[in-house]
């Protein structure tokens, strides 16, 4: 269904949000039609996997982008497809004009919610909390454990802020030790990182903490490698997944790994506030719920980790309708997608004198961030670049000391070899004219 002719998406936007009467069945209407969309796409392209082609220039239009707008940062903050922000606007807009329905009914989504975030991530929905972020999930787990002074963390040197905080803190309240386990920026093994940990463990060692999707180098973890490292140790492991979720075709049993907390608003295209964090069935019961309220005392599964009070649930319909529209396309499809486009660009710059590409170029070692670096003045010059030629947007990561700056590209489903080979363009033309 099209908005009413004459009308601009903003002002159509405006309309919905000011609660017209065709709003909320204009919306379902639009939705369905997306839903439809896919459904004969998929039916009419089932065998191709070709990187670019009709069956993605189609999914691209069930984006919103402005001004021929390129975003290539996912690692920071995704798009919402159409029909996402759609389901966002609808349930604002019932929060907005009849509060009653938003604490009597709206709050129904919660539990079938989990058990379909729960299946999208290979779980059970009992091991399933609904966040708000990534580090809220991992706040969650590191203030719930129960750890006495002296008790040492194994943590990679390759770790987020937001990571690394949570830990910090512990750090200074319970007296615990963070032991950094020291990886190079170019990591390229599974059996080199596996190694690096299994030396660092000692008799006090009780969790490995890692990041599973590492946002500096692009470096995907090993985790079911490093799951059964510590479960053969007696070890508990967690993962900093910010970016795994949407990026990744993610079975976290077949993983084994205990804690897991992933951001659906990067690569799924959810909206900002909702977050994922699994617990193994096994380890539940060494997690102490950090917000509570009343008849905590009975709750038994993940479910005691959710943010206690009021939320917005209008966000929980928004990823219920990013998590349908990735399933829709598929999981497999999404991650091959991903994988083809930020191969390709690993492999042009690869053959660009003065290019250090930090990312593995084994798949399974990397997947939809990929960094490299230029010599450490011209990466802020390329993102100038690429956004006032192309209006297309990448980002500087990294700390020059540890010899991991450089530029961070994102390859979501959205764009094309096009898009790709304009990044590798830029790193051409400035190289070229290096002063």
């Amino acid at each position: 269904m099209n908005r009413p002719s004459g009308l601009s998406r903003r002002e159509f936007a405006r309309c919905l949000v000011a609660g017209s009467a065709l709003s909320l069945s204009a919306l379902d209407a639009l939705n369905a039609g997306i839903a439809q969309k896919v459904t004969a796409l998929n039916q009419k392209y089932l065998d191709d996997e070709a990187p670019d082609g009709a069956y993605w220039e189609e999914i691209r239009k069930l984006y919103d982008f402005e001004d021929r707008f390129i975003m290539m940062n996912n690692g920071t903050l995704g798009p919402m497809p159409r029909s996402v922000f759609n389901a966002l606007t609808k349930y604002y807009h019932v929060q907005a004009s009849n509060p009653f329905d938003s604490y009597n009914i709206l709050p129904a989504i919660r539990e079938p919610l989990r058990t379909k975030l729960a299946a999208f991530v290979g779980a059970s929905p009992g091991e399933v909390a609904i966040t708000s972020n990534t580090t809220e999930g991992l706040n969650f787990i590191i203030n719930g454990l129960d750890l006495k002074p002296g008790d040492e963390v194994l943590m990679s040197n390759l770790e987020h802020p937001g990571h690394i905080g949570p830990w910090k803190l512990k750090e200074k309240r319970a007296g615990i030790v963070i032991k950094e386990v020291p990886l190079g920026p170019t990591t390229r093994s599974t059996d080199e990182i596996v190694g690096a940990f299994a030396a660092a463990i000692g008799p006090k060692t009780r969790i490995i903490s890692l990041s599973h999707t590492v946002f500096i180098t692009g470096l995907i973890m090993p985790l079911k490698e490093l799951s059964k490292l510590a479960h053969d140790k007696g070890l508990l492991i967690l993962a900093d997944s910010a970016h795994g979720i949407g990026m990744l075709d993610l079975d976290l049993k077949a993983l084994g790994i205990d804690f897991f907390a992933s951001s659906p608003y990067k690569w799924l295209g959810a909206p900002t506030g909702v977050g994922l964090l699994y617990v193994r069935k096994e380890a539940l019961d060494k997690v102490h719920p950090t917000v509570v309220s009343s008849g905590w005392e009975n709750n038994s599964d993940a479910s005691k980790l959710d943010p206690a009070g009021q939320r917005s649930d209008a966000v929980l319909y928004a990823l219920d309708e990013a998590l349908d529209f990735n399933t829709r396309i598929g999981k497999t499809r999404i991650e091959r997608r991903i994988k083809v486009l930020s191969a390709r660009l690993k492999q042009e710059l690869a053959k660009i004198p003065g290019v250090k590409v930090h990312t593995p170029a084994d798949p399974y070692l990397s997947a939809g961030l990929t960094a490299f670096s230029m010599g450490g003045t011209l990466e802020p010059r390329l993102v100038d670049y690429l956004r006032e030629k192309y209006n297309l947007v990448v980002r500087t990561t990294g700390n020059a000391q540890a010899g991991t700056y450089g530029i961070r590209v994102s390859t979501p489903i959205y764009i094309s070899t096009k898009e790709v080979d304009m990044v590798v363009e830029g790193v051409r033309t400035l190289l070229a004219h290096k002063a």
